[in-house]
């Protein structure tokens, strides 16, 4: 069993807390929809996924560091780690909305914030600065919007916080204020290569990995930030006169999510249908999951936020489809993991003990 959490720390996919965020979102989206038993039961398997990959982290970092580093300053890993931050936020968005459970959010808050500083500008200096530098089709892909996706987790959960303090609501809403619109500008600088990287570089089917949904689910999340905001601005006058402004920019946000959907659909279809690309779990498909479950809370809290009632069935019907997508997901996981636990202990049992 050791040599077994001993590999898995090593080998840690760096997007892991994607799992976090894809179960957090679903459960927000099934609380908001009036399925407490789902949204409760997807609150304690997070709570428990949380501490195994923060245990899993740790061990990674003191027994691991040069392989961490590398990955945390590398191109194609390092926007990984952005899952860390955004998975401890939507925790906390989780906890607040489905658990009840401010004061433990505040904590989870925090330290959010913390990564957030460390990650953000230990990664962008060091891609920044490199020599060496990877080209466009190789270098970025779906994961570096999930530093739009950690921004915009952080505006939420501060959000979500001020109806359960008395402290300073004005500084409290202006940082989320800000990290939103921070946030904004984050996916528009980065999508703009992304899409160019779609149009006009050769783009081949094996490099359509699940990742690229978060085109779709940072916008998602941008919703659900924006209509956050809308839904506290009785908390700060400044967010009183801003509210025209949050209602127009939010629903462009959630427009934009709303075209990529099929498109995603269909270049999935090219993948794995036209060229009969291999169906298998990957960790990564917690980056595809993410999205459809973010966009069911957005727009359900969107509706709310602009008053526009019939948007409602979309997230009645799209939770479905992020139930089932993260049912899949999450068999997928398990067999994975159990399969690689059963090698490990074959590998142990055929070692020959020595006289």
């Amino acid at each position: 069993m050791l040599a077994f959490i001993k590999k898995q720390a090593k080998d840690l996919f760096p997007g892991y807390f994607a799992f976090i965020m894809a179960t957090s979102a679903l459960s927000i989206g099934c609380s908001l929809l009036n399925m407490d038993f789902v949204s409760k039961l997807l609150l304690y398997v997070n709570g428990g996924a949380y501490l195994w990959l923060w245990f899993l982290t740790l061990i990674r970092i003191i027994l691991f560091f040069p392989q961490f580093w590398n990955d945390l300053i590398s191109h194609t890993k390092g926007p990984g780690f952005f899952t860390l931050i955004a998975g401890t936020s939507m925790l906390g968005s989780q906890l607040i909305i489905v658990g009840n459970e401010p004061r433990i959010a505040l904590y989870l808050w925090y330290w959010a914030i913390f990564l957030w500083i460390v990650i953000m500008y230990i990664f962008f200096t060091a891609v920044t600065v490199r020599k060496h530098k990877p080209s466009l089709a190789k270098g970025i892909n779906g994961a570096w919007l999930i530093a739009a996706v950690a921004t915009q987790s952080i505006s939420i959960v501060g959000t979500l916080l001020v109806p359960h303090f008395k402290a300073n609501h004005t500084i409290l809403l202006f940082f989320t204020l800000c990290m939103y619109l921070l946030g904004c500008m984050l996916y528009l600088n980065i999508i703009t290569f992304i899409f160019y990287r779609f149009i006009f570089v050769d783009f081949k089917y094996e490099s359509l990995t699940p990742p690229y949904w978060i085109n779709m689910g940072a916008v998602a999340i941008t919703t659900l930030a924006g209509s956050s905001l809308i839904l506290h601005a009785e908390y700060w006058s400044m967010l009183q006169e801003l509210k025209p402004f949050l209602k127009g920019f939010t629903l462009f946000f959630w427009v934009t999510g709303t075209w990529w959907i099929p498109l995603l659909f269909i270049l999935m279809i090219w993948r794995y249908v036209v060229h009969r690309y291999p169906l298998s779990y990957d960790p990564q498909i917690w980056g595809m999951v993410f999205p459809l479950s973010m966009y069911t809370a957005g727009t359900f809290q969107l509706s709310k936020a602009i008053n526009v009632s019939f948007l409602i069935w979309i997230p009645k019907a799209m939770v479905f489809v992020a139930m089932a997508m993260w049912l899949v997901a999450f068999v997928g996981m398990c067999h994975r993991m159990f399969s690689k636990l059963r090698v490990t202990d074959e590998k142990k049992d055929k070692t020959p003990i020595l006289p």
